[in-house]
């Protein structure tokens, strides 16, 4: 990672004095809901100008006659055919309904009105708007962690050639991001240790595993979640997931990237410095609490999160090591941070496959790792490789996507 760090250079402070104004793409899933409330908490410092979702129009509907929200997009083109004749949508004074498919993401991510762009689209979907907001100079609040783990090399290239700030949102990588005073890691960090709270799995037997469903991947003890992410964190790839993301955003070498398993969700990461300090950042396991803090950044404030934690009822905080052989997935996540190049993105291809065809019970649970080993190995050649350019990177991701199905 170069040593220019214009990527997660302060907010400028002539947005003090006025309203930070949001474009929230992915508006009706959990993070933009814990988005909304946080923007509903501040209206004297936070205005939502633009909001996007895939395709929950009426939901949609409801946030923009709330917010009187005046750029929409809905994606998917049947949604938003049947959303034009809602009264949000077709008053004088409703608000503007964008292009469906990436064209009107790409759209709100380039307004002139809005200030700072939050990407919440599930998926490698957010990858083009995430950049257009990088390139028209807006402060980028990242919550798709796809996005980095497929393109980080152009995304990050991109964030220190305009002089963009980003600001991820990931409760672990703003964990990281305030420990390290929003800096990448320099010579004096050791190691940044990343917490799982180990799915809704941590506690069962592994012989149980194979006879795991969608319902029983979709308790989740500590987070409330959407279904993909949820299950991601029974096989712990999301965390995988994350320490890729980790070894991209703060400049790491793969060895300087730590998991370790935290059943109370309470300490989301820790900083190890060379002689021997460490740095965490606690809060109670709510996404309001990293949203607030991207989009107030560097402000904090006492409204809009879900309360702070009493240490005098907090007693102890349990840490343990991952068993890799138990959840195979983080350990292929780790291989793929060793061979580097396009390792990562067919990492993530393949998982969003194998986590789709489980959820529809057309995988068993152990199958979504079996998938994803496999699909590392068949293209094992174009894994080592760094892809050229974006589109090879994207061509690269259809490619496991395809293989993955095969192996299913």
């Amino acid at each position: 990672m170069s040593s220019d760090h214009s990527s997660f250079s302060i907010p400028h402070s002539s947005l003090a004095t006025r309203r930070r104004r949001v474009a929230l793409l992915g508006a009706t899933g959990s993070i933009g809901e814990n988005t909304l409330r946080v923007i509903a908490a501040h209206p004297d410092q936070l205005e939502l100008v633009a909001v996007a979702a895939h395709s929950n129009w009426e939901k949609l509907a409801g946030i923009v006659e709330k917010f009187r929200v005046p750029h929409v997009a809905l994606f998917d083109e049947k949604a938003r055919a049947a959303a034009v004749s809602h009264s949000a949508f077709r008053t004088p004074h409703s608000a503007f309904l964008h292009a469906p498919g990436v064209d009107g993401l790409l759209s709100l991510a380039q307004l002139p009105e809005a200030d700072t762009v939050l990407v919440a689209v599930v998926g490698t979907q957010g990858l083009h708007p995430a950049l257009a907001a990088i390139e028209a100079g807006k402060t980028l609040a990242l919550a798709s962690k796809e996005i980095l783990v497929l393109a980080g090399k152009f995304v990050m290239d991109a964030a220190r050639r305009h002089n963009a700030k980003l600001i991820p949102v990931d409760s672990e990588h703003n964990a990281v991001f305030q420990c390290l005073a929003g800096r990448p890691a320099d010579a004096a960090v050791r190691r940044v240790t990343l917490t799982a709270s180990g799915g809704a799995f941590r506690d069962w037997p592994a012989e149980r595993l194979a006879s795991a469903t969608p319902a029983d991947a979709l308790r989740h003890p500590n987070w409330a979640m959407g279904p993909k992410i949820t299950v991601d964190c029974a096989t712990l790839a999301n965390k995988g997931l994350e320490l890729i993301e980790a070894q991209i955003l703060f400049g790491l070498r793969p060895e300087q990237c730590a998991a370790v398993l935290h059943p109370q969700s309470i300490v989301h990461a820790l900083v190890e410095f060379t002689d021997g300090a460490m740095l965490a950042q606690l809060c109670p396991p709510s996404m309001t609490f990293p949203i607030q803090h991207a989009l107030l950044h560097p402000a904090r404030s006492a409204a809009g999160t879900e309360g702070a934690l009493d240490l005098d009822r907090l007693l102890t905080l349990d840490f343990r090591p991952v068993d890799e052989t138990r959840f195979p997935m983080l350990a292929l996540a780790k291989q793929t941070m060793r061979t580097g190049g396009a390792a990562p993105a067919i990492y993530n291809a393949a998982n969003e496959i194998a986590v789709a065809a489980f959820l529809e019970n057309k995988l068993p649970f152990p199958g979504i790792p079996r998938t994803v080993e496999k699909t590392l190995a068949a293209l094992a050649a174009e894994a080592a490789r760094d892809p050229a350019t974006l589109d090879t990177v994207l061509a690269l991701d259809a490619e496991a996507r395809r293989v993955a199905k095969n192996f299913l």
